[in-house]
């Protein structure tokens, strides 16, 4: 009995093997195509199936799934299912189907999971959309015209402009996608087509719709011929408004192009335009030219692809594949017709697509005359789809209509609704800055993997060499690891026009410093050191620095609190009767070896307890200073350069007399005026009309008399020096700062706006000095050494060790060191965490180890030099790094530029200071530029520094209402008082900072305050939450590792006693007092369950379904009057147990499965064609 049950259960799995092995012409069923591997198009041209072992290896080789009903004899099959259908199509309607439904995103994450890991399916390119729309020509024919494109962003035609319209995000209304789900749910699905034409595209599809029973044979024809309609762009429109040849061929064409021309598959064709580079497509990967019939490029292939958008092809990104998108409304439809299509292999279609890009993808909705706006949004909704990156993925990846079904699903679950009575549909939304990632969509519910600041921030200190190694020079060793495979290409990268730009621009900010620190070193030191010294050592530390460094970003300079130290010392040296330059040998030896132990101890690995709080601290009163510095050395320009009259001053050898009485019988005379009270000879001779007497005047015929100055003044404008300096300096400032904008301003090309932004510092001291030399006005220059000696005479390049001085002098130099070493220290590091910010993202890293042993050699090099110290100088080094920011290069319409990282290099830290080395022999040039013009590059770099400081930011919303604020990021996660009151705490440290670094006797200890910054940090714990601190500024580590362990174990605890338990159905049970259990649902909202509840969704599909039975009808009468019924029996019952392959449940799949009670699970098919079958009893 029992083994007679089984073998009756196992009947139709004998029978599905039978019907395999038959051929079985096609038909495709667009109400049963739920099967997991898409159906394959005759474009096979198979008449026979034949298989073998090999033919089960691959995707689920060993194992396929078919399931039976096992209440329904087999004689009553196919009335039985007749009367399911219709019995489906009432639970259907009333929507009781209770059972769970997978969401949409899981869905989703299974399809693409699935395919990554089996290594199956498309592999999926860029897609550039075009939708055209079936319109009537000026002819009265019918033509398929170009009304939008898609390449990001949507770009649609505006045919009162004749043009593109500006590209915008795509808003779409929730109808719509409606219509399309409804559209894809009931209507054709082909996938993987086997055609490499428009005409065999057309023969399958219009195949498929009349078995499918969408349109009558009688059809046929009529929509044959709509699809093979003409094409016309808007790229041919033009040309042909414009009269050229091309156009004009254009507009010749024939109704349906040649098949030699478009027939050819776009391997083939790809082929020859790689044996055959010729022409102008060689510039875009994804143009290919058109084969001939042989499949070679030639003349005529080459004068099709004239007649394409060739110039659109750069905004194409390389590899792409299109999809075709066709709407229109015909009189011989009583109902719409869409089917979605997807080509097994991507070929160039002729004229179909506005550029020479292969078609992938067509999405074609025929309807009757009427309904042409609904059918376009359609249209839209599609295009939108496969521009979407999700949906996109999962179109070249899907085996049938319910994975699109799931993709469109999970796209509503993701969709932002606008209300509508509050914004205007017809506005177009500008594309966004920076699109987020949709990785998130891709991998949803990643409840497992929770995002750990703290663990992430630990990881990135490993990274970056700032954890302790435990061995001697363990961080050193790590840091030149990291940074030799990456040398090479620090030369390569430099590459570029923008390092240039870098190199010419930072030349110029590094020498004004340099020039004027040695200046006030001159004046500290007695001349010791001075300005020539300097370039001389911006050249040694420049060169060696450059070259192995392991941060080359970081530029060194003189600092003020260096300067102070330098000052200290020569005090000391002068007040004790001991030569200076000798003792600051033995002072430089010290501090060298007290870095060469904070190098092996690995105390750069202490840099991370510097947090945003303070690195934004320190880089704000650098850019304050540089700003204020700049206005200030502009004020005093007009203290040192008065009018040139004014200068001569009256004195007892050259007094004032009065002169002829007639001069003054009308004049007012001052208030208690008297001749001996006149100062100025100015006054004397042109104010009271008097005259000059004395030994000492000079000669009336003289060029120095006041007179004759007095006119050479107003001649050439001497005494508007001051006025000329202001001018120049805010101008070289404005045009500083708005031509580095230019680079996001709507003129000219991308790259004329990106080489003007990148030389805009260089355009504005070219200009201002071209307007100062024509102004003929002697404005104060730029003042350079002419000969490569020391300043002080007497002393030479290399220091003697004690030149007279004690022996002791070398031992109690390690005491001045230690402070010494601090400064070092504290400068270079600061400036070292600034340059390697996150923000930054700079992939080779740094190497704060490395940085140190050369900054220690360097040291010692520079003292037995006697050439100044230089360390890390912060606002050179950030405008450094701004100056090298890469941005993508904006290839689709509407796509803004995003940041990509830096250009790092060595280079241009390298040609930087070996010109300032070099600037000796080019004093004449350089004493053409004004210092005003460089005072105003001061200016600029100062404000440079401070944008994208989050502390600067929070300065400025202090004084805007809330309304006004801009959108942070920290506005919307901190409470605005709680900001606030950071700002105010952090804008204390700041002034406190300023005060201790304005006062000349406590400058000194400006790097030990950076400590205390670090310990205020940390007190601010006690009155911010870890997540408000979190937000506003980094995480801080913690001090203690055991604390660490101790807080970590704890929240382990907190974690299991907080722990509820969840009962099977999913919910959350939590016990109360009265001894009841609340029970909470944890399942969010199904987007899919939801959707079929909704009224809308049931009044858009109610037409689409009553036309599916009224075509399951029909097709069931042809069969039970015997038409081809041996036929369809064997096409159609392979078909409808492939329902048991399923991927997932859903309402649509759930109606087709209510009878299937047993799985039969068969292994594997032998060679000698027996099955080892077994059962399971599994209910589906």
């Amino acid at each position: 009995m029992v083994m007679g049950a089984a073998n009756k259960l196992l009947e139709p799995a004998k029978a599905f093997i039978d019907a395999v092995r038959e051929p079985w012409p096609w038909a495709m069923d667009n109400v049963t195509e739920n099967t997991d591997e898409p159906p394959r198009d005759p474009g096979a041209g198979r008449a026979h199936h034949s298989y073998t072992d090999k033919d089960f290896e691959g995707h689920r080789a060993h194992s396929l799934y078919v399931s039976v009903n096992p209440t329904a004899p087999s004689g009553h099959h196919r009335p039985h299912r007749s009367r399911r259908r219709h019995h489906r199509h009432h639970n259907h309607r009333d929507g009781d189907d209770d059972r769970p439904i997978t969401p949409p995103s899981q869905r989703v994450q299974f399809i693409l999971g699935e395919e990554d890991a089996e290594g199956s399916g498309l592999e999926p390119h860029p897609l550039f959309s075009e939708m055209e729309t079936l319109c009537e020509a000026d002819g009265g024919q019918m033509e398929w015209k170009e009304t939008a494109r898609w390449v990001k962003f949507e770009e649609d035609v505006e045919e009162g402009g004749n043009r593109w319209s500006k590209p915008h995000v795509g808003t779409l209304s929730l109808h719509s996608l409606f219509e399309l789900r409804s559209l894809i749910l009931n209507g054709t699905v082909m996938l993987d087509m086997e055609a490499t034409s428009l005409e065999h595209i057309a023969d399958l599809l219009l195949d498929n719709l009349i078995n499918s029973g969408a349109i009558t044979y009688d059809k046929r024809e009529q929509f044959r011929e709509a699809l093979l309609r003409r094409h016309k762009h808007l790229h041919d429109r033009k040309k042909a408004s414009d009269g050229s040849s091309v156009g004009g061929s254009v507009a010749r064409l024939p109704l349906i192009r040649s098949l030699a021309d478009i027939g050819r598959s776009y391997s083939n064709a790809k082929s020859a335009a790689m044996a055959d580079n010729t022409g102008d497509m060689h510039t875009s990967p994804s143009g290919v030219s058109l084969p001939d019939a042989n499949g070679h490029a030639n003349g005529t292939s080459t004068a099709d692809l004239a007649k394409r958008n060739l110039q659109f092809m750069r905004k194409i990104p390389p590899g792409a594949e299109a999809s075709n998108i066709l709407v229109g409304e015909v009189d011989f439809l009583d109902k719409p017709v869409s089917a979605f299509l997807r080509l097994s292999t991507a070929s160039l279609m002729g004229d179909l697509t506005e550029v020479p890009v292969p078609t992938r993808f067509i999405f074609l909705l025929l309807g009757p005359v009427g309904g042409i706006s609904r059918y376009h949004e359609v249209g839209r909704a599609m295009a939108t789809l496969l521009s979407d990156e999700v949906f996109h993925d999962v179109a070249y990846k899907a085996k049938n209509r319910n994975h699109l079904l799931a993709a469109v699903d999970e796209f509503l679950d993701a969709v932002t609704v606008l209300p509508p009575g509050e914004w205007d549909p017809t506005i177009r939304i500008e594309p966004p800055a920076a699109v987020p990632s949709q990785d998130p969509r891709k991998r949803p519910n990643k409840e497992d993997e929770e995002f750990d600041d703290e663990a992430e921030e630990e990881k990135y200190r490993v990274q970056s060499g700032l954890v302790r190694t435990g061995r001697l020079f363990g961080g050193l060793i790590n840091d030149i690891k990291r940074k030799k495979p990456w040398y090479v290409s620090d030369f390569k990268d430099a590459i570029a026009v923008q390092s240039v730009a870098s190199y010419i621009f930072l030349y110029f900010a590094c020498l004004t410093p340099i020039v004027t620190f040695g200046g006030l070193l001159s004046d500290a030191t007695g001349t010791r050191l001075a300005a020539i010294e300097s370039l001389v050592s911006g050249l040694v530390c420049g060169v060696i620095y450059g070259f192995f460094s392991g941060q080359p970003l970081n530029i060194l300079g003189s600092t003020g609190p260096m300067l102070v130290f330098e000052q200290i010392i020569y005090k000391f040296c002068t007040t004790n009767d001991i030569d200076y330059l000798s003792f600051r040998v033995w002072v430089g030896f010290w501090i060298a070896f007290y870095l060469l132990i904070l190098v092996a101890l690995d105390a750069s690995a202490y840099v991370k307890y510097i947090t945003r709080f303070t690195e934004e601290n320190f880089a704000t009163l650098i850019a304050f200073i540089f700003i204020i510095k700049a206005f200030e050395k502009v004020i005093h320009i007009g203290d040192h350069h008065e009018p040139a009259a004014h200068l001569f001053m009256l004195s007892d050898n050259c007094t004032c007399l009065p002169g002829d009485d007639s001069l003054y019988d009308n004049f007012t005379w001052p208030a208690n005026f008297t001749w001996d009270g006149v100062e100025h000879a100015t006054d004397c001779l042109l104010t009271f009309n008097g005259t000059l007497n004395g030994t000492a005047c000079p000669d009336e015929h003289d060029a120095a008399h006041p007179l004759h100055v007095a006119e050479e003044s107003l001649l050439h404008g001497c005494s508007d020096v001051f006025l000329m300096s202001i001018l120049l300096f805010l101008l070289t400032f404005l045009i500083a700062i708005n031509l580095k904008e230019f680079k996001s301003s709507p003129f000219f090309p991308n790259k004329v706006r990106g080489f003007i932004s990148d030389f805009s510092v260089i355009i504005a001291i070219v200009c201002m000095t071209t307007v100062d030399y024509l102004a003929g006005i002697d404005t104060p220059k730029l003042s350079v050494p002419d000969k490569f000696q020391p300043t002080y005479p007497g002393r030479g390049w290399v220091i003697p060790l004690f030149n007279g001085n004690a022996w002791w002098t070398a031992l109690a130099a390690a005491l001045p060191a230690l402070l010494g070493v601090i400064l070092v220290f504290m400068d270079q590091q600061i400036t070292a965490v600034i340059v390697n910010r996150k923000e930054h993202k700079l992939k080779k890293g740094g190497g704060y180890h490395l940085d140190l042993f050369v900054l220690a050699i360097l040291v010692v090099i520079l003292s037995i030099l006697g050439l100044p110290w230089f360390v890390a100088a912060t606002v050179l080094a950030i405008n450094h790094v701004n100056s090298l920011k890469v941005e993508s290069e904006t290839a689709a319409p509407g796509e803004k530029p995003q940041f990509l990282g830096v250009r790092e290099n060595r280079v241009t830290h390298i040609l930087i200071f070996a010109t300032i080395g070099l600037s000796v022999l080019m004093t004449p040039l350089l004493r053409m530029i004004p210092m005003p013009v460089l005072f105003g590059v001061f200016l600029y770099m100062g404000v440079s520094a401070l944008k994208g400081l989050q502390f600067f930011d929070r300065i400025l919303i202090m004084f805007m209402p809330a309304k006004y604020q801009p959108d942070y990021t920290f506005l919307r996660q901190v409470p605005l008082k709680r900001v606030h009151l950071f700002t105010f705490i952090q804008l204390m440290c700041l002034v406190v900072l300023w005060v201790i670094k304005s006062i000349f006797e406590t400058s000194i200890l400006f790097p030990l305050m950076l400590v205390v910054m670090i310990g205020i940090r940390k007190l601010l714990e006690k009155i911010f939450s870890p997540g408000e601190l979190r937000v506003l500024d980094d995480v801080l580590p913690e001090f203690s590792r055991k604390k660490k362990q101790e807080e970590h174990d704890m929240l382990e605890e907190e974690q299991e006693v907080g722990k509820l338990p969840i009962n099977e159905s999913g919910n959350l049970e939590i016990p109360l007092a009265s001894g009841n259990v609340m029970r909470i649902p944890l399942d969010s909202c199904n987007i899919s369950e939801e959707l079929n509840r909704s009224g809308v969704w049931k009044g858009i599909n109610k037409e689409n379904q009553q036309g599916r039975r009224d075509d399951d009808d029909r097709r069931e009468d042809r069969k039970h009057r015997g038409h081809r019924r041996h036929k369809s029996s064997k096409r159609e019952a392979p078909a409808d147990d492939s329902n048991a392959t399923r991927l997932t449940t859903m309402p649509e799949e759930a109606e087709e499965e209510e009878d299937a009670g047993i799985t039969i699970k068969i292994e594997r098919i032998n060679s000698d064609n027996s099955m080892n079958k077994k059962s399971s009893e599994t209910v589906v």
